[in-house]
C-alpha cells in the first residue's frame, strides 16, 4: 500500500479562519484517500517556531512515498519562507519522497496519485 503524508496549517491556529468547517473538509478527503488504497497520515501545524519540530517529527514516522504541502503553507506570499523551510526538511527527511502540492484541501487525493 502506497503512503502519503499531508502538511497542512492546524485551521484552529490560523486566525479568522473556521477551524471546525475545515476539519470537516479534511477529514472528507481523508477518507477519500482510503478508497484509493492510499496509506495517509496528516500532520497539522501551527505556523509559529513548534512548526519545525512538528515537520521533522512527521517526516521520521516512516519513509513515505509521497508528501502533499498543503496550499495554505505554500500560497500566502507572506509565508515564502516558511515555504521553503518546509520543503527543504521534505527533502532533509524524507528524501525518497515525492513532493507534491494540492490546490485545496479537497484535492489532496489527486495530488498524491500524480506521483504514486
Amino acid at each position: 500500500m502506497s503512503s502519503a503524508l499531508i502538511l497542512g496549517f492546524d485551521p484552529h491556529a490560523v486566525p479568522g479562519m473556521d477551524g471546525d468547517a475545515m476539519r470537516a473538509i479534511l477529514d472528507k478527503e481523508l477518507a477519500r484517500f482510503g478508497e484509493h488504497a492510499i496509506d495517509v497520515s496528516v500532520t497539522l501545524i501551527a505556523p509559529d517556531e513548534s512548526a519545525e519540530s512538528t515537520v521533522v517529527a512527521a517526516l521520521s514516522e516512516r519513509d513515505w512515498d509521497v508528501v502533499v504541502i498543503g496550499g495554505g503553507i505554500r500560497k500566502p506570499e507572506p509565508l515564502l519562507t516558511f515555504f521553503e523551510q518546509v520543503v527543504n526538511l521534505v527533502r532533509q527527511h524524507a528524501p525518497g519522497a515525492a513532493i507534491a502540492f494540492n490546490t485545496s484541501i479537497g484535492d489532496s487525493v489527486e495530488a498524491a496519485r500524480r506521483w504514486l
